[in-house]
């Protein structure tokens, strides 16, 4: 199924009367523009200008029946459609229309798919006291795509939200990691009970018996089962971890296995010391399922979500800069997008590139006409 099909399956809030543009036709421009690199709603309009017309042929754009050229929706129709749009369901399409050909291929299910939950604000919509639009994703660790996103509202947070991000998704033997925000019974008792999938979940304070059990185990005696090390960034990392399996008495549902990670983390230059941070995880899968090193693989995967999404969308298309605040624009300008593989390398910054016109004018202003008038006339010397 191409964009166009996904996108048909957004329902169109505009009156029938008055209609020019198909509807997906306008959310492909806008959804095709944003993968190009357009970082606004004028950008947006300006790559729909410069684009070849076999592409704009094949995003549905409408011709002229007299002349046949095509008649390009202008950048306030573009907006107005971006302000009214099911913002749910246009992240629906966009994240059937990334996760479909890499299902078809086998790449997000092999060997278990694993999928990292976090939130993100775009700082760049809060005006004055008001909240800024936080949105919840969920992202691949194989792929680093977006594989659903939803909107956390300012008079709630992304704990109740958790179900609705995942609830219309197959998780059928996926596991789950989140930080320790969603460290959550609710949460577990959805994922493992009504989705039968797996979690791997940190455990902080704010899950107060919980992080006392795990630290009150008697992690000195028990041997360290998986060790890896990195180099570079500027620093070098070494990390160990411990896996201790509980048949009973953890205060979490499902969960039967305990884990200890340990980071010793030291800057490359002279003289630097090592900086040691202990953290401590809950999952409720089991050791013949998963190994020590696949548990800290998943805890370590968990920042794709960072590095390939929101990293994307900070730095390469500067989400946080952007100021659109109006219905649904904030989201619809950000849909679900396939993280770290939406680079552009000729992405626009905010309209179209160029060095400011040097052409000289063709026709002399009015002003200027009028000071070569009334300019008294240089003498004429002899010629000697």
């Amino acid at each position: 199924m191409s964009l166009l099909d996904h996108l048909a399956a957004v329902p169109d809030p505009r009156r029938r009367r008055g209609i020019r543009h198909a509807w997906c036709t306008l959310l492909a421009i806008a959804a095709v523009a944003v993968v190009a690199g357009a970082r606004s709603l004028t950008a947006i309009a300006e790559w729909a200008a410069d684009a070849p017309q076999q592409v704009l042929a094949l995003l549905g754009v409408r011709r002229d029946p007299l002349t046949g050229d095509f008649q390009l929706p202008h950048e306030a129709t573009i907006r107005r459609a971006l302000a009214i749009v099911d913002a749910d369901a246009l992240d629906a399409a966009i994240c059937s229309w990334i996760t479909t050909p890499l299902l078809a291929a086998g790449i997000a299910e092999a060997p278990r798919r694993a999928l990292a939950v976090d939130g993100k604000s775009l700082r760049g919509t809060r005006s004055g006291g008001g909240e800024a639009v936080h949105l919840l994703s969920a992202v691949d660790h194989a792929t680093g795509t977006d594989v659903a996103q939803t909107d956390v509202d300012g008079k709630t947070n992304e704990i109740t939200r958790f179900r609705p991000l995942l609830n219309d998704m197959d998780l059928t033997g996926c596991v789950i990691t989140a930080d320790a925000l969603h460290t959550q019974r609710d949460h577990a008792e959805f994922l493992v009970g009504e989705k039968n999938a797996h979690y791997l979940l940190i455990v902080k304070k704010n899950q107060p018996s919980q992080y006392r059990q795990l630290t009150g185990l008697p992690w000195r005696q028990v041997e360290i089962h998986h060790r890896s090390k990195d180099r570079g960034h500027g620093r070098e990392e070494r990390r160990t971890i411990k896996v201790v399996s509980v048949a009973a008495g953890l205060l979490f549902p499902y969960a039967v296995q305990a884990i200890q990670l340990k980071r010793q983390v030291r800057g490359l230059g002279p003289g630097t010391k090592w900086r040691s941070v202990t953290v401590y995880a809950i999952t409720s899968l089991p050791a013949h399922q998963a190994r020590p090193a696949d548990l800290a693989a998943w805890i370590r995967g968990h920042w794709t979500i960072e590095n390939k999404l929101h990293y994307v969308r900070d730095v390469a298309y500067g989400e946080d800069h952007s100021q659109t605040r109006t219905g649904s624009t904030p989201r619809a300008s950000h849909p679900a997008q396939p993280g770290h593989q939406r680079s552009a390398p000729g992405r626009r910054d905010q309209h179209r590139p160029g060095p400011p016109p040097t052409r000289p004018r063709r026709h002399p202003s009015p002003r200027a006409t009028w000071h070569h008038m009334i300019r008294p006339a240089q003498p004429t010397l002899p010629e000697p």
